[in-house]
């Protein structure tokens, strides 16, 4: 598929899925009800409850698809995502802490900052584990000790929680969600994620050279380190700033590319903007499948995309496990 067929098509279900976002819920709302805010009241839950869901929906579908491009880009390995290897733990770690000890009510901008600060050790660990180009078995190891320290900080602070309505807090953000979400949480992670996705953006040229190994890189005049620093803070601004208004919502950065690798080819570079408009298309469609789900209450939509990106990840390892034997 060519390059402008490819983007059309995103494009299109994209806008496609946003319009469906802001009318699809437990509560229809026809088109001509958008038009019509005086006569139709249900003009409030397009505008007031479903465009900011909608809007976050995009940005964090776009960070997460993007961030896993890139890592799988940079380490050149099918199982890089931030939710896998540990990047979105960390960040949510991070945010977690900020608000144990009720940092929330000192400055909103407190927990975005501490997620993307979670976020940017995760990757840097990550990075200095892997140098570039660590083995399959290796490079997961690294997340799952990440995971595994992230998640063991996570249950210290909900085991010393001071009361339960804020391990109830803790519980349900860390579980995922776009719901009851207002314009202050687009306006928190808009920037961030704005700012990563245009760093990662900028790594496409030296992801399509590294393909060539790092000595072939170097020879072309390729920085190591600065691709490094670029890919480190562009992750963990955009996961961070993801994970800091959304909680954890996993599997996106991972099944995308994959996804959209057959369409797009070998270069990593080409494959940055593609998954962010895929990622923003399915964090979306998810977003919709859960609140159209019939159940007591509305399903985390990062319950969700865990239950349909486990057996893609699972799959993923077997076939990369036959094609080493």
């Amino acid at each position: 598929m060519t390059s402008a067929r490819l983007y059309a098509a995103l494009l299109t279900g994209l806008a496609l899925l946003f319009a469906l976002s802001l009318t699809a819920g437990p509560v229809w709302v026809p088109f001509s009800a958008w038009t019509s805010p005086d006569l139709d009241p249900r003009w409030a839950i397009v505008f007031e409850l479903r465009l900011p869901r909608a809007i976050l929906a995009v940005l964090v579908g776009a960070a997460l698809g993007l961030s896993g491009a890139a890592l799988q880009g940079y380490t050149r390995n099918p199982l890089a995502d931030p939710g896998v290897l540990g990047v979105s733990s960390t960040a949510a770690l991070g945010a977690v802490i900020a608000l144990y000890y009720g940092a929330t009510v000192v400055s909103p901008w407190v927990q975005p900052f501490a997620a993307m600060a979670g976020a940017l050790i995760g990757v840097a660990i990550l990075l200095l584990l892997s140098g570039g180009g660590s083995g399959l078995v290796g490079f997961i190891l690294a997340g799952t000790v990440l995971n595994i320290i992230a998640g063991a900080g996570v249950s210290l602070a909900l085991s010393l929680a001071p009361n339960p309505w804020a391990v109830a807090e803790i519980v349900n953000w860390l579980m995922g969600s776009l719901a009851d979400r207002s314009f202050d949480e687009v306006g928190l992670a808009l920037p961030f994620i704005v700012a990563g996705c245009l760093l990662l953006a900028a790594t496409g040229p030296a992801l399509d050279v590294l393909t060539l190994g790092e000595t072939g890189a170097r020879s072309l005049g390729v920085s190591l380190p600065r691709t490094r620093a670029l890919l480190a803070l562009g992750v963990g601004l955009a996961a961070g700033g993801a994970v800091a208004v959304t909680g954890v919502i996993g599997f996106v950065g991972l099944v995308t590319p994959h996804l959209l690798r057959p369409l797009v080819g070998a270069r990593p570079g080409a494959l940055l903007l593609p998954s962010a408009l895929g990622g923003a298309a399915i964090t979306l469609a998810g977003d919709v499948l859960v609140r159209l789900i019939p159940a007591a209450v509305e399903i985390r939509l990062g319950v969700a995309m865990a239950a349909v990106g486990a057996p893609f990840f699972l799959l993923i390892l077997l076939a990369e496990r036959r094609r080493m034997a």
